[in-house]
């Protein structure tokens, strides 16, 4: 099975809310499920989101849940749960493209699911159906008659196994059905332990989950939050090919929408990408609300690097807005980049850089700064602390460098320009922290002007930057951002020693995320 084809059947949504949500319902004796129920995950508001990873694929996919809204729907009590699930990075531009929105309807007594809904989008097609399910009437319609075994979609079963208690050494026998046929699955709460995350510490209930007859997915371990909420912080599993691990990348309870509406309410559309969260002790933290930016939470832009007039991209770079929380015990706007060679010209020269960068939400200025290059046999790791109101940043090293205060990281510049007045002949500057030393930056607009992007023209402002230095000009930095309101970059370009690189927008988002 070539690679692509193998990373479609374990990346689509079912299979990856099946890794890490393992519910529905169980049967004893006469058929009536008696497994307890919590109304505590359905916490009206509640945005999770997950960051999905494969072997030595990082960042391949991320997926996001909501529980939206409680209300009346086709004549019942309701509440309504949104998912989102997206390829993204190498898998999203060289691979395939999974770009999926699911909605559920469920009784708020039992969990089931009434009325779902599905939108399943690849790169050439987009399938939409809906389906209705554990309906009832008459006398077992009561509510004191209503059990809570039944069939469960996934969107619904990823909240039904939280609602379990999950008592130590417990075990639950679980039926989930997917597309086309149920699975048998176990559940068995093994004890506690605390795991570290990318976004911090949480003490967890750890438990095992097998499936009889099932052999794609093995080893397979997930850790809940200990408290009313359980919430999944981590789940691993061994595929035939790698190891697969979906960990949570963020929590935020969203201000509350309207109560559900008389008719379906249409499916998200817009892509959350993770929203990282800070490092609780017995749950994930919650924000509110976001400012006004050209850009939103989970925005996420693809480059494709080009050298010179060829057509042969050489690398890929991924931008993207993954999330607003505490981070670091202030809020914060998480943003991160990622770039690295591919195809032919990995082959000659492996490149691998990352870079993550945590910003004032209102200013856009970083405090936090972290940067992972590698770049055949050159490797660095370097963290570092900004205090905007002193002037200084700290490396991991405990070494000091002096800064102007407002100074930017590079990542922080690429967001923080799209706020900038860039009518011509605008200029704007400021301070930039390269290589180590602060650095003044001019950011000119030079016009407006029509650039093709793919086959698409689109009217942009070109903007040349520039430093302070003798040779200001040395690089010949040109960046064209879309003359809309996203103020989207669409190319960058700069000279080199081999040649002029370009970088082009990959997947031009059609409307405004």
């Amino acid at each position: 099975m070539n690679l692509s084809l193998k990373l479609r059947l374990i990346f689509s949504f079912p299979i990856l809310l099946l890794a890490f949500a393992f519910p529905v319902f169980a049967q004893e004796g006469d058929g009536v499920g008696t497994l307890p129920f919590s109304i505590a995950p359905y916490k009206i508001g509640e945005h999770l989101t997950y960051d999905v990873s494969f072997s030595n694929f990082m960042s391949i996919a991320h997926v996001d849940l909501q529980v939206v809204s409680r209300g009346i729907y086709s004549g019942r009590d309701s509440i309504q749960l949104r998912a989102h699930a997206q390829t993204s990075g190498v898998v999203n531009v060289a691979l395939f493209s999974i770009n999926n929105d699911y909605t559920t309807y469920i009784d708020p007594q039992t969990g089931l699911p009434f009325h779902s809904q599905e939108i399943v989008r690849d790169a050439t097609r987009s399938n939409e159906s809906s389906l209705d399910m554990n309906q009832v009437a008459g006398t077992e319609a009561i509510p004191s008659k209503l059990a809570y075994g039944g069939t469960y979609d996934f969107v619904s079963a990823f909240y039904r196994v939280r609602a379990l208690p999950l008592a130590p050494g417990a075990v639950y026998n679980l039926t989930v059905r997917g597309d086309s046929q149920p699975y048998q699955m176990t559940l068995k709460v093994t004890g506690t332990v605390v795991i570290k995350t990318s976004v911090g510490s949480f003490t967890t209930i750890m438990t095992e989950v097998r499936s009889p007859g099932n052999t794609m997915f093995k080893n397979a371990r997930a850790y809940f939050s200990d408290d009313e909420r359980h919430v999944p912080v981590l789940v691993t599993a061994r595929v035939s090919t790698g190891d697969l691990k979906v960990e949570l990348a963020g929590s935020e309870i969203l201000k509350q929408v309207p109560t559900a509406a008389a008719a379906p309410t249409p499916p998200l559309t817009v892509v959350a990408a993770p929203t990282p969260t800070p490092t609780p002790k017995s749950g994930p933290a919650e924000v509110i609300s976001n400012e006004d930016w050209p850009f939103t939470i989970g925005e996420q832009l693809n480059y494709q690097v080009f050298i010179g007039s060829s057509n042969t991209p050489l690398g890929i770079a991924t931008f993207q807005v993954r999330g607003r929380s505490r981070y670091f015990d202030r809020d914060g706007l998480y943003l991160s980049v990622t770039a690295q060679t591919t195809g032919a010209a990995a082959k000659v020269f492996v490149a691998n850089d990352s870079m993550e960068s945590y910003v004032d939400p209102k200013s856009l200025l970083p405090y936090r700064t972290v940067m992972k290059r590698n770049e055949g046999k050159r490797k660095v790791n370097q963290t570092l602390t900004v205090n905007q109101d002193r002037g200084s940043a700290t490396t991991d090293r405990s070494e000091k460098i002096d800064i102007p205060v407002g100074t930017h990281d590079y990542l922080s510049l690429f967001y923080v320009a799209r706020t900038f007045n860039i009518t011509p002949p605008k200029r704007n500057a400021i301070s930039l922290l390269a290589e180590g030393k602060p650095k003044t930056l001019f950011i000119s607009s030079i016009k407006r002007e029509t650039i093709e992007i793919g086959q698409q023209k689109i009217p942009a402002v070109a903007l040349s930057l520039t430093t302070a230095d003798p040779q200001s000009d040395k690089y010949q930095l040109r960046i064209w951002i879309s003359n809309d309101a996203r103020r989207l970059p669409l190319r960058l370009t700069c000279q080199t020693e081999i040649g002029v690189l370009r970088a082009d927008l990959a997947i031009l988002p059609t409307a405004r995320q």
